[in-house]
């Protein structure tokens, strides 16, 4: 094993390379890594591995180069991979995704610092495909794990940022569909998997009103093209009627961002689109009942946060949450409707009657 405490200790780094691939909120965490590690070593060349969907969204960044990598494309994608990188050297891999997919990369990392996660959090072996690891942190969010690399290698603290890149294109489609003052639901997470964390429809239409007839809200409903999210778009749109626009599967992500970006409020369960209102500036009210928000929360909104997750623990795990591992997530969906309308429209009230 390397020992980081002697690894930069002379000058910052000349190269440095990014892993994580997916999915899109682990890549706005590893966004506000980049950042540190470029507010602390402006000059520092960095490259970033990510999956073809999430590159979509991060493309533009200044200083940064990226690789992408499809894994659609299977035995392929390792060697396109491997060209890539052919003839380069890094001076450290900072793998923060850990997965088998991704041990068979960090294999591929020219570089003499493989920097991976400790072995209580190294999923799928990853400690065997690194030499160096983050330490441990008990009960972290998820973005202040990933934020260890930076403090490994011997990154300052500094303010937090993305700055995602947006064109005026996204910014002008933003600016049409907004009025002040507008609230974005993003009502379910993209992924079968996870139908777990979405709340009902019948309960956003109702917070959707409250929102239009107490503080005369604009409702503008985003999401991605599944026919779960489209079902949500629709049901919630016939239910409120007036003055609510479904966008959902009618964006591209620069464009889902562009709207974070431009409204005076976002509401998301456990998602991707939580995180990347984050990233834009944006409140965020998380609606949690079946993961532990202060793993995955959205991380500058934790007082506008639903957390319904000790009671989904209590009902359906019948523990304390301080008895369950940190970050177990309660996978039964009807846990979501441990959250009241009430709880969500409190929320709403204390942004707009600040």
């Amino acid at each position: 094993m390397i020992d980081l405490s002697q690894w930069f200790a002379k000058s910052a780094p000349e190269s440095l390379c990014v892993v994580r691939l997916s999915a899109i909120g682990d890549t706005c965490h590893a966004l506000a890594v980049i950042r540190r590690l470029q507010d602390n070593w402006p000059h520092t060349s960095i490259t970033w591995i990510i999956g073809k969907t999430e590159a979509a969204l991060h493309e533009g960044l200044d200083g940064v180069e990226f690789i992408t990598f499809e894994k659609a494309k299977g035995a392929a994608a390792y060697a396109d991979l491997e060209a890539t990188l052919a003839g380069r050297q890094f001076d450290a891999a900072l793998c923060m995704h850990a997965s088998w997919r991704v041990n068979r990369i960090i294999r591929l990392l020219p570089a003499s610092l493989k920097l991976g996660f400790d072995r209580r959090r190294a999923r799928d072996f990853q400690w065997l495909f690194t030499n160096a690891r983050v330490p441990h942190v008990a009960r972290e969010h998820a973005m202040d794990a990933m934020m260890g690399f930076a403090r490994a290698l011997g990154a300052e603290a500094r303010p937090l940022r993305w700055d995602i890149p947006v064109g005026a294109d996204d910014r002008a489609f933003a600016r049409s569909h907004y009025r002040y003052p507008t609230v974005v639901i993003s009502p379910c997470s993209s992924q079968r998997s996870r139908n777990y964390r979405n709340w009902s429809s019948e309960r956003f239409a109702e917070v959707a009103r409250y929102a239009q007839t107490r503080y005369g809200c604009r409702v503008l409903l985003t999401g991605g093209t599944t026919d779960v999210e489209r079902g949500y778009g629709e049901r919630i749109a016939a239910a409120v009627g007036a003055d609510i626009r479904n966008l959902v599967g009618q964006t591209t992500l620069k464009q889902s961002f562009a709207l974070f970006e431009a409204a005076d409020l976002v509401i998301a369960p456990d998602s991707g689109p939580a995180h990347m209102a984050t990233a834009a500036g944006t409140p965020v009210i998380g609606l949690y009942a079946t993961s532990n928000p202060g793993r995955t929360g959205p991380i500058v909104s934790r007082r506008l946060i639903v957390d319904r997750y000790p009671d989904a623990v209590r009902k359906y795990l019948r523990r304390g949450v301080d008895d369950v591992r940190w970050g177990r997530r309660v996978r039964d969906p009807a846990a979501m409707d441990l959250i009241d309308v009430e709880d969500v429209t409190a929320k709403i009230d204390l942004v707009f009657s600040d």
